[in-house]
């Protein structure tokens, strides 16, 4: 019975590596970590059975599964590696010179939340500068109402169902001449929002359940507002699906967004106790592009969803501009004290 068992959760942790070929193979993705748990567990105990080189064979393919997704998750690490929320010593010297550190919270509100007062209490004691929100249901749209004195550019995106519509709220502007925008179903938010002079566009998005559910086609249906994003954007998102999903990498590579290492699990049934979540999946994720430079991404206290807020700290680097003659200098100044773009 475990030799079969381990056929069986090694068939499924491999097909979980073709996802690109069908959505249905992507499904079993999400659930690599957990896959290659249990046919590690399965394998141990035939190493004392005449099956020991399967079950050998077995455990370096959990291994081997683990560890490709290693840089997705918070576990500790015997070798160094590179991540994105990483600040690497070259990117200092191309800070601002105040260096000016920006936050973003994510957060999946969940449409029939029993404790909006958590929300808001959270918003209130942390101070983001931008907020991405998810599952903003009917329900939600007076709560947020009591935030528009701190938080006056917003968008909500109102979804068909009434259930899961995305919001985004900024303390900052939105940028002169620009407006924010739905998508057509309302699974995500766009706006250009003014940090200190320089034009970044904020998505918040969030996708419905991979196969059987039509995921991969939302998708394909989202592939025109992902190819829109500007050359300096970030966005955050519910995406139901985890961040090394071939979902995910198509998303990413749809918008030439860069994926966020996840701190963790971040989803949980919301029946089961909050010990478990270890066992979660991390499907919050944050992508950036252009002079985005994120600094770090870490879950916060649970406010009464299935979903842990992200709270996402993040700078701007300063563009590399080539040497101008003292002419072209003045005229650069002139234009940027006037906030005139190109």
């Amino acid at each position: 019975m475990a030799f079969v068992a381990m056929l069986v959760f090694s068939a499924a942790l491999v097909a979980g590596f073709f996802g690109t070929l069908h959505p249905a193979f992507d499904s079993f993705a999400h659930f690599r970590v957990h896959l290659a748990v249990l046919m590690a567990l399965c394998a141990l105990p035939l190493l004392a059975t005449s099956f020991r080189l399967q079950a050998a064979t077995a455990l370096l393919l959990a291994v081997a599964a683990f560890a490709t997704t290693s840089n997705a998750l918070s576990v500790p690490r015997l070798w160094p590696v590179q991540a994105a929320y990483e600040v690497e010593a070259g990117d200092q010297a191309v800070l601002p010179a105040d260096k000016t550190v920006y936050r973003l919270l994510q957060m999946n509100l969940r449409f029939n939340n029993a404790t909006p007062e958590k929300v808001l209490s959270l918003i209130g004691r942390t101070q983001p500068d931008v907020i991405t929100l998810d599952e903003v249901s009917d329900m939600w749209k007076a709560k947020l109402g009591l935030l528009a004195s701190a938080y006056p550019y917003r968008i909500l995106c109102p979804y068909p169902n009434g259930v899961f519509g995305v919001a985004l709220l900024s303390r900052r502007p939105f940028a002169a001449g620009t407006q924010p925008r739905c998508d057509g179903r309302g699974a995500m938010a766009i706006a250009t929002v003014d940090f200190g002079g320089t034009d970044v566009d904020v998505a918040a998005m969030h996708l419905i359940w991979p196969w059987p559910r039509n995921q991969s086609r939302q998708i394909g249906g989202l592939s025109g507002e992902f190819a829109s994003l500007g050359e300096t954007s970030i966005m955050a998102c519910d995406c139901n699906a985890v961040p090394w999903s071939a979902a995910v990498r198509r998303v990413a590579g749809l918008g030439k967004l860069t994926v966020a290492p996840s701190p963790g699990p971040t989803w949980l049934p919301i029946k089961l106790p909050e010990f478990l979540r270890f066992a979660g999946l991390p499907i919050d994720l944050v992508f950036s592009k252009g002079a985005v430079l994120i600094h770090s991404v870490s879950r916060l206290e649970n406010t009464g969803s299935d979903h842990l807020p992200l709270m996402v700290e993040f700078s701007l680097r300063q563009e590399q501009k080539k040497p101008v003659d003292e002419h072209e200098t003045a005229t650069a100044s002139v234009r940027q004290n006037g906030r005139t773009r190109g």
